[in-house]
């Protein structure tokens, strides 16, 4: 299968490739994808956790199959695992290397509604202590008012929580925003946060204009001391490295070629249970790549055989 199967996979090579590590168990399945194509190019199941030594040599193993065929990598595309970074300096050398943008962003989203639940807790905590029974008294009366507007209030935030990260808000969104917000200035600052972090992402900057917004950006938490502490993510080196992308058009921002690979292993895993031993897993893998090699021939069969039919 090796030299049919990479006739097929690397006539076409980008020369942008993905890579990923895909846990199952004991096991680990390694795994190098075209980033553009999005075929699967290698891979390999070991028994045990990978580190720097195993990735080295799987992606040593890669770089000997592409000189061999005069080919190069442009560009690599990972999550935020520190496997990689030096693996890909010593195989690869001065190569781009781009961490996964929605790895970063899907971290600064978690921080972000953990500082909406944090506010929320802190209203649960005022909500006033009430006797049991109707209230009778004035105190009383204003007492079970606050409570019921602060429950509302907490229960409007917890329902409407993915206004602060969604990427685009409609007009409507937006006057929701501010009502649920109102009272809360905090949570308005998190939001207009947010909204600066998907700017950095935007293909129309170059990464020095997108870096410069990231230092503006820093420097705007850093003056909200309790906002600052939730996005620590901000100040993460991985967040710079995610915008290598913004350099190279061809560059793909994430690792979704390779994502999509393991997320279709784990439905597979779901209707064929005894796929757990190395073998299996290694057998599995080998028939989805063979299935991706022929389908560019079984669609042409299908679209003769339908246009038999309508005849």
């Amino acid at each position: 299968m090796d030299a049919g199967y990479l006739k097929w996979a690397l006539a076409n090579f980008s020369g942008y490739i993905a890579a990923d590590e895909l846990y199952d168990g004991p096991f680990c399945v390694l795994s190098i994808v075209d980033n553009r194509t999005f075929k699967r190019l290698v891979y390999q199941v070991l028994d045990h956790d990978p580190d720097h030594p195993d990735i080295t040599a799987f992606l040593q193993r890669f770089q000997t199959l592409l000189v061999q065929r005069g080919l190069t990598v442009k560009g690599v595309t990972t999550d935020a695992s520190s496997l990689y970074p030096k693996p890909l300096q010593a195989v690869f050398g001065a190569v781009p290397h781009q961490i996964c943008e929605f790895h970063m962003i899907k971290e600064l989203t978690k921080a972000i509604l953990r500082a909406v639940a944090k506010v929320r807790k802190k209203l649960a905590a005022r909500k006033p202590s009430l006797k049991r029974g109707r209230p009778s008294t004035p105190e009383a009366q204003r007492a079970a008012r606050q409570r019921k507007r602060l429950q509302q209030k907490i229960a409007d935030l917890f329902a409407q929580r993915y206004l602060f990260v969604q990427h685009d808000l409609t007009p409507s969104q937006r006057r929701a925003l501010r009502t649920i917000t109102r009272g809360l200035p905090q949570l308005r600052t998190l939001r207009d946060i947010m909204e600066e972090v998907y700017r950095l992402f935007d293909r129309r900057c170059r990464t020095d204009t997108a870096l410069a917004k990231l230092a503006k950006l820093r420097r705007r938490v850093r003056r909200f001391k309790a906002v600052g502490q939730v996005l620590s993510k901000l100040y993460s080196s991985n967040l710079e490295k995610a915008l290598t992308f913004l350099d190279d058009k061809l560059l793909p921002s994430t690792s979704n070629a390779v994502e999509r690979g393991n997320r279709r292993h784990r439905k597979m895993q779901k209707t064929v249970y005894r796929v757990r031993t190395q073998e299996h897993i290694h057998d599995r893998i080998a028939l989805d790549m063979l299935r991706d090699s022929q389908k560019d021939d079984r669609t042409t069969t299908i679209k003769v055989l339908h246009k038999e039919r309508a005849s």
